[in-house]
This record gives structure tokens, C-alpha cells and sequence, in this order.
């Protein structure tokens, strides 16, 4: 059944066990891992002795996936949540708290690419709204858990594409001139500014904040938005899971890495005041969800 959006965060937990700040395990946070990079990135981090909490679009998937990852053995716990709704984005970040203290890691990863243009319900391009601003919302509310979490690390799953991005903010969404691959890629570029942008902001508090180029790898998203074949998903997942544990970029925090390396970004994506201008719009978007 679907996430019943609205209902109290205490609902988050029926059916799972809620987290405690004595377990040994570090807890991490996937979006978008009921499939693909996402899915692999769980497998991976779960056979590392983490504790995942594995978010998928609604509720019955969250658990289906969660309970066959469990079975495989580890400790993977649902969450849910559309990103094609900002309140069901709000509701997830909920669950979060409610289900734990402390976060030790949050994997930005849910992607979509629309061949063509597609509004949400609150009124934003979808790609824009799934790739970013979903994330620019759930990182925000669950910076409470993140701060408590010494050295905790926020990872960006971008794209090698946000080198061609380039954002108009007279046409954030699309309105008068759509194209899908520019979506795509600017939703990425927006990634990358939020990733620098939050390194900026919380380097202060020890809450690091990278962005990473996942590879070309057969996932349905490159299926539908660029045909052909690609890596596996298992290496999609690499520098995903070197950002969330390795102690080489413990202290590491804005940076952009392909392969497993530090990799040059786009020269806009280092525009800080690019970046800070990005964050304030992003804010009016996302207001009345914070």
C-alpha cells in the first residue's frame, strides 16, 4: 500500500525497530534504494556491517526490497517517501527522526529523467524536483540527526552531465523552453551547488558534504533518457560507498569524485555565489515543508 501521507511520525516505525544511540553499527540513509545504484549501495553498505535505512517511493516496496536484503542478512530498515511530493518528503524526514538519533551518513541518490516535461503537484518540473529539490528539503530536516552524528557525511550522487548544466532562473522549471537532456543535466549541476554550498555552510561543525560522478552503469534511468548499456550497478556504487566509509576523505569536505578519485567539476558548480543563490530560491521553494 502507499505511504498514507500525513499520518503521525510514529507511524514510520510500526513493523521495524526504532534506532538508539548505544548501537554499535553506523546508520546510513539511501534515497532512491529499491533499485539500481541506490539498491547496490544498500548491498554493499549493509555486507560492511552498517545499518540502512533504505528509502523507496512508497511504502510496500520500501518493505519488500528491505525484507529481501534482510534476509540476505544485515540490518536494512524501510522508509518511504514520493519526492514528487514535498509533503511525503517532509513525512520521510519524520521517519527519520523518529527512527533514529543520529545519522552517520545520508546518501543523496533517487534519480529520474523525463523524456518529457511533467509538473509535480506542488507545481515543479519533475526532474528538477526528484534530483534536487527532494534532497534540498530531506538534507535540511535531517540535519538535526546528521550534527549529532560526529564527522557525519553527506554524499551527492551527480553526474559527469552537470558539466554541461547551466542554470536560468528566469526558467527554473522548464516553462518556456523544455528540453529533457537540459533538465537532466541542470538538475545535476544543482546537486553539485548544493553539495558545495552545505560543505561551505557546516565544514564548521565536522558535517562533511561531497558530490560524485556514479559512472556510466546499466540502470533504467540510463535506459530511458540515453539508450545503450553501461558498467553494472555494483561499480556504480563504488564511490558511493568510498565517500560514505573511506578515513581518506573523512576531513574531505566539497570536493567531486568519478572512480573512486577527486575529479575536476564544472567551473560553475564552484561558483559560490551561484551556489548561495540557488540555496535562497531553493528555500522559498521548499517553504511551508520545513
Amino acid at each position: 500500500m502507499d505511504d498514507p501521507v500525513g499520518s503521525p511520525p510514529a507511524q514510520a516505525t510500526r513493523g521495524v525497530r526504532v534506532l538508539t544511540r548505544g548501537g554499535a553499527m553506523p546508520t546510513v540513509l539511501i534515497t532512491g534504494a529499491t533499485d539500481g545504484i541506490g539498491l547496490a549501495t544498500a548491498r554493499a553498505l549493509l555486507a560492511l556491517d552498517w545499518q540502512v535505512l533504505v528509502h523507496g517511493r512508497n511504502e510496500a516496496r520500501a518493505r519488500r526490497v528491505t525484507h529481501t536484503l534482510g534476509a540476505a542478512g544485515g540490518s536494512a530498515i524501510p522508509v518511504w517517501g514520493d519526492f514528487t511530493r514535498l509533503r511525503e518528503v517532509a513525512a520521510l524526514a519524520d521517519q527519520i527522526r523518529t527512527l533514529t538519533p543520529s545519522l552517520a551518513v545520508l546518501i543523496n541518490n533517487a534519480g529520474v529523467y523525463d523524456s518529457q516535461r511533467t509538473v509535480t503537484e506542488d507545481g515543479y518540473e519533475r526532474t528538477f524536483a526528484v534530483n534536487y529539490l527532494a534532497h534540498f528539503l530531506l538534507t535540511r530536516r535531517v540535519l538535526p540527526c546528521l550534527l549529532a552524528a560526529p564527522g557525519a557525511r553527506v554524499v551527492h550522487v551527480s553526474s559527469g552531465t552537470h558539466h554541461a548544466g547551466q542554470l536560468d532562473f528566469a526558467d527554473l522549471q522548464g516553462n518556456t523552453r523544455y528540453d529533457a537532456y537540459r533538465a537532466y543535466c541542470n538538475s545535476k549541476l544543482a546537486n553539485m551547488l548544493f553539495s558545495n554550498a552545505l560543505a561551505a555552510r557546516y565544514a564548521p561543525k565536522q558535517l562533511t558534504s561531497n558530490a560524485l560522478h556514479p559512472g556510466v552503469i546499466a540502470t533504467k534511468l540510463l535506459r530511458v533518457g540515453f539508450g545503450g548499456g553501461g558498467a553494472p550497478v555494483a561499480a556504480g556504487a563504488e564511490t558511493s560507498v568510498y565517500l560514505a566509509t573511506s578515513p581518506a576523505v573523512a576531513a574531505r569536505t566539497g570536493g567531486y569524485f568519478s572512480a573512486g578519485r577527486a575529479a575536476k567539476a564544472a567551473r560553475p558548480a564552484g561558483d559560490m555565489a551561484l551556489a548561495e543563490r540557488l540555496w535562497a530560491v531553493s528555500e522559498t521553494l521548499t517553504a511551508g515543508f520545513e
